[in-house]
């Protein structure tokens, strides 16, 4: 069996480390704590954290102890890694309402009900709120330089637009949670992405002054993608956990249309899938890509991760359905879902419900003469039936929820018109 270490370099998550001789060593001999830090600058993390996230899985099914530190007191201050400029200071009642919803989105991840290593998930607003800022100056502060903050990366690539002594001192409040929970929980290692390394670092750095022990910091890629997109972004935004966000079906098909150059990698990033069965996967990439199974596979077990298997089911469902056509069984709300991002058009006039008028309403066909073409050569459905009438008009019995019609030309192309 490889080690933990072992297991996340194959799958290309092992970015940066410190100590690592000392901290496979470690890993070995005893159960350790370790923790991740996630700051509630919206109301859903998104699937960029998904890797910080299974990391911590990783760690616990490996034995170990995962602590989730959900920032309600750095999401107040704002992370200065990875931005250009200051984040905009949300209110401290609509970070602790955010906080407790990313508190239950990562309850689904971390067993707290294992006798040898549960999990945990804490506020960092528990132990920094008390402080007084005299506190922070002298306990926290005094052990940090000046010169070597100015170097680290999150804070040098902002010198020259700016930075505030607000998103400055964030690093010394990380530092701080880092030191806590090694007094309160025994906490010797700290996960984030390779963003936070000069983060990381200076808990290190702060634990080793104040305390006079070894801590351990490790770091996990941002993730990119082979063609040079955003990760995690679609056309109607990111792709959140939240369900109520993306729903289960949106989140599958994010997953479905990974590109072969991609899908080996991220079923190494996010998947409990083993090397062989990855390996398996990534023959068939090679040798059969057309049946994009590697890209099924990869759906099903992220959307089983974060929505269960219930959800993931329903997606496949509506998955098929889109496949085949054969629409008429679903309800509005799942028809709103599948087809979002469809080409739609809203209908508000009751004339020219005649088919040909409608394929020329929704964008399916550009011309009178192209829509008789298609409807005569069997090309045109609607609502999962083939029109071969060019006369046939439609009325509200036969719209999906009285209000929808749903156009296919060809195979692939569809149109939505909505009825008002």
């Amino acid at each position: 069996m490889s080690t933990i270490l072992e297991d996340l370099e194959y799958r290309g998550l092992l970015f940066q480390i410190t100590d690592r001789d000392e901290l496979e060593k470690l890993l070995a001999k005893q159960s350790v704590s370790l923790y991740v830090g996630f700051d509630p600058t919206a109301d859903s993390l998104h699937i960029g954290s998904l890797i910080p996230i299974l990391t911590l899985r990783r760690f616990q099914l490996a034995g170990h102890k995962p602590i989730a530190v959900v920032g309600g007191a750095t999401g107040l201050i704002g992370d200065p890694s990875g931005r250009k400029s200051e984040r905009t200071l949300n209110a401290p009642d609509v970070v602790q309402g955010w906080t407790e919803k990313i508190k239950r989105q990562l309850s689904a991840f971390i067993d707290f009900e294992t006798e040898e290593n549960p999990g945990i998930v804490v506020n960092n607003l528990d132990w920094s709120a008390p402080m007084t800022v005299i506190e922070f100056l002298r306990d926290i502060g005094k052990n940090f330089s000046v010169n070597t903050m100015l170097s680290r990366e999150s804070v040098a690539a902002r010198l020259e637009s700016g930075i505030s002594f607000t998103e400055f001192s964030y690093m010394l409040l990380q530092s701080n949670d880092f030191l806590e929970l090694f007094r309160r929980h025994d906490c010797v290692l700290q996960i984030g992405g390779s963003d936070q390394w000069g983060n990381i670092v200076g808990g290190i750095d702060l634990i080793r002054r104040v305390a006079g022990a070894q801590a351990y910091g490790l770091t996990v890629p941002l993730v990119t993608k082979s063609d040079g997109t955003k990760f995690g972004k679609t056309e109607s935004g990111a792709v959140w956990l939240d369900a109520d966000k993306t729903s289960p079906y949106q989140f599958y098909q994010f997953w479905l249309n990974t590109g072969d150059d991609d899908v080996v990698r991220f079923l190494k990033y996010f998947t409990f899938l083993s090397r062989e069965q990855i390996e398996e996967l990534a023959h068939e990439v090679e040798t059969n890509p057309g049946a994009r199974k590697a890209q099924r596979v990869l759906a099903e077990e992220v959307t089983t991760l974060v929505h269960g298997k219930a959800e993931t089911h329903r997606a496949i469902h509506l998955s098929n359905v889109l496949f085949s056509g054969d629409i008429e069984g679903l309800t509005v709300s799942e028809l709103e879902d599948v087809f979002q991002g469809v080409p739609s058009t809203v209908v508000t006039s009751d004339h020219q419900r005649d088919i040909v008028s409608l394929l020329l309403t929704s964008g399916a066909c550009p011309s009178k003469r192209q829509a008789r073409e298609d409807i005569t050569s069997g090309a045109i459905s609607v609502n999962g039936y083939k029109v071969g009438d060019v006369e046939r008009i439609f009325s509200s019995a036969d719209m999906i929820g009285g209000q929808y019609l749903v156009i296919r030309r060809g195979k692939k192309k569809y149109f939505l018109l909505k009825f008002q």
